[in-house]
């Protein structure tokens, strides 16, 4: 089981960034809301990883906090709730976020989330309110930032690129391609970064 890494981020191509400890990178897969808190490339980060072995593959799923993770591995013990739809759950709102929904039973902000439709919103509720009770406090998750942060490869891309970057990984987060480019057109312009682009695209959706 691997469940900490601490390295050097050597790329970061939202939702998936790659991490080089001692000589060997792993591809981890991480909800947007913590992609948001990652430092720049080359810098070093630590990261709190989910392990997940299937038959046709072997994924990490990571987070910033302890906390973060251990929401993730409580929402995919629902029924239905598979690790991708978790990663998509945790990137349209954060951890916080999701736990209050929970609390108050607000199923409709949940169904706006990419492959949650609403038996599945009120599944989550049932199931997980118990669960989460004594969860909510503001030092237990990540923040949500008015910014993403901006690597020092990013003054490179063309606005296109930065646009392109942001719908590939709606895509991968479960959004139609057609969505997908829509809000990422209404949202974006020349000077965004992807990151940015994507943080402003789901905040439209949710």
């Amino acid at each position: 089981m691997i469940g900490r890494l601490r390295g050097t981020l050597v790329e970061k191509q939202p939702p998936e960034v790659l991490i080089e400890v001692s000589g060997v990178g792993y591809e981890v897969q991480m909800p947007m809301s913590c992609f948001y808190e990652l430092p720049n490339v080359n810098e070093e980060a630590i990261i709190y990883t989910h392990f997940v072995v299937r038959e046709d593959a072997q994924l990490l799923y990571g987070f910033n906090t302890v906390k973060e993770r251990a929401l993730f591995r409580e929402v995919i013990k629902a029924n239905g709730v598979g690790p991708k739809l978790g990663l998509a759950i945790l990137s349209g709102m954060t951890a916080s976020q999701f736990v209050t929904c929970v609390e108050h039973e607000d199923v409709t902000t949940l169904v706006k989330l990419p492959g949650v439709g609403k038996k599945t919103a009120e599944r989550l509720v049932v199931e997980m309110k118990d669960r989460l009770k004594g969860w909510v406090s503001h030092d237990l998750f990540t923040p949500a930032t008015d910014a993403a942060p901006i690597d020092s490869i990013a003054d490179s891309r063309t606005s296109h690129n930065a646009e392109d970057e942001a719908v590939s990984a709606l895509i991968s987060l479960g959004y139609k391609p057609q969505m997908a480019s829509k809000v990422v057109a209404q949202v974006a312009s020349a000077d965004m970064t992807s990151e940015a682009i994507i943080r402003d695209a789901l905040k439209s959706m949710v």
